[in-house]
């Protein structure tokens, strides 16, 4: 997880001619349709397994939450602290996956998709160094994937490490190496093992930081080591989360990529890797309290989970957008990113992941609005609601279209507070600008 520390450090330029010409290149490709089929989910592996409640009560939460697609790690490094005699064989005695079935078993039975992330080298593959040193050999991470396919045959999407262009996740921190240790090996051993598999590449944070690679060189230098995916996979965190939103303020001449500046992802992987997809694996933004430095307020926080979405929504080639966490983590040096506080109580988020709702455009007194019925049990209407001194009036009734899509366009005033309402659950309010 690489939420930004570019609060306490701004970020590097790392603003060059070449960069604009490439960017200019890639501008060339032709337009795709957006990509409305998007799946919303989370990522907070520590909570699955060890949260509060049983891991079924846990499960059921997700699932009442409208949570779509849950991205969980196999971090080979501990499932095969030696080294197995068959690799290939996930019943292999070396192999420890006790861990992981009851989550794997459990969300699949919650009917819930899943996106597995392998990570982490153990050390008798790198040479006694740690998790984040890249394999000696591309065959033992080829060998580890097919165990992993094999013994999860009917998950359908792939991950391939995580951040790979940071130094604290991979060393060396070379896209060459990426590919060839990592990347294509695991693609050939999970498209050889389970047919229609998809596997994701690159898992790139927004910004190679100290001693890393930017995204964008990183992505064009895995496109030169003749990188195999079926989608280009990204974590679009702001780059200083106090001043950009997910449809406003990134960096237009960096080699940095975040949400707001998602349209140049676009662009290079559609010049890159024509045929991928897109595939955002991990965004979220922290909360003050208890984040003083880098937290954003809840109820700001809760709008940008509604604009987060619509930027996926509208964004083509793009098929998940998935929320890091559900539960802030106790240590408050670490990430206060959760649709929930450490004691359990619900923040604004938690409303706007069940219902979100967006402000798109704004002409003169004419405001458009875009949301989603995405919990489940809400039906196929919603009302949109504004604040009156006396309480929440509705404004409008909206049916939803494919996959719980509503749309309003009309006169508010600007200041006015609204939200979306449908059954019993109301969405979390957002102020029109």
């Amino acid at each position: 997880m690489t939420l930004c520390l570019a609060a306490r450090r701004r970020a590097g330029a790392a603003c060059v001619a070449t960069a604009l010409a490439l960017f200019a290149a890639a501008a060339t490709a032709s337009p795709a349709a957006a990509a409305h089929d998007v799946q919303f989910g989370l990522t907070d592996d520590a909570w699955l397994v060890n949260g509060p409640g049983t891991l079924d009560s846990r499960l059921q939460q997700l699932s009442n939450l409208g949570v779509q697609i849950v991205r969980y790690t196999l971090n080979w490094n501990q499932i095969a602290r030696t080294r197995p005699a068959d690799p290939t064989d996930p019943a292999d005695p070396a192999y420890d996956w006790t861990a992981e079935d009851p989550v794997l078993d459990g969300l699949r039975t919650h009917g819930i998709g899943v996106v597995l992330q392998l990570l982490g080298t153990p050390s008798w593959a790198n040479g006694g160094h740690g998790p984040n040193y890249a394999p000696t050999s591309a065959t033992v991470f080829g060998d580890f994937a097919t165990a992993a396919a094999r013994r999860y045959s009917w998950v359908k999407r792939w991950l391939v490490w995580n951040e790979p262009n940071q130094v604290r996740w991979l060393r060396p921190t070379s896209p060459a190496v990426y590919t060839t240790r990592l990347l294509n090996p695991a693609y050939r051993a999970i498209h050889a093992t389970i047919a229609g598999a998809q596997v994701g590449g690159g898992v790139t944070a927004p910004r190679g930081s100290t001693g890393g690679v930017s995204p964008v060189t990183w992505l064009l230098g895995m496109h030169a080591a003749h990188a195999r995916l079926d989608a280009y996979a990204h974590n679009p965190y702001p780059l200083d989360p106090k001043a950009e939103s997910p449809l406003s303020g990134g960096c237009g001449h960096c080699l940095t990529l975040t949400m707001a500046t998602i349209g140049r992802l676009l662009r290079l992987v559609e010049t890159n890797f024509r045929r991928a997809r897109i595939w955002l694996t991990e965004y979220g933004y922290q909360t003050n309290p208890p984040d003083r430095v880098l937290g954003v307020t809840p109820a700001t926080q809760a709008r940008y989970v509604g604009e987060g979405d619509f930027q996926a929504y509208r964004t083509p080639r793009v098929e998940m957008l998935i929320q890091y966490l559900y539960a802030d983590e106790p240590e408050v040096s670490r990430f206060q990113s959760g649709l929930v506080r450490v004691d359990g109580t619900r923040k604004p988020a938690y409303a706007a992941f069940e219902l979100p709702l967006a402000e798109t455009n704004r002409r003169g007194s004419t405001t458009s609005l875009w949301g989603q019925l995405r919990a489940p049990g809400l039906g196929a209407t919603a009302r949109l609601e504004r604040r009156t001194a006396t309480g929440w009036a509705t404004l409008a009734t909206l049916t939803a279209q494919g996959d719980g899509y509503v749309t309003w366009h009309g006169s508010l005033a600007r200041g006015s507070r609204v939200r979306l309402e449908a059954g019993s659950t109301a969405g979390a309010q957002i102020v029109v600008r």
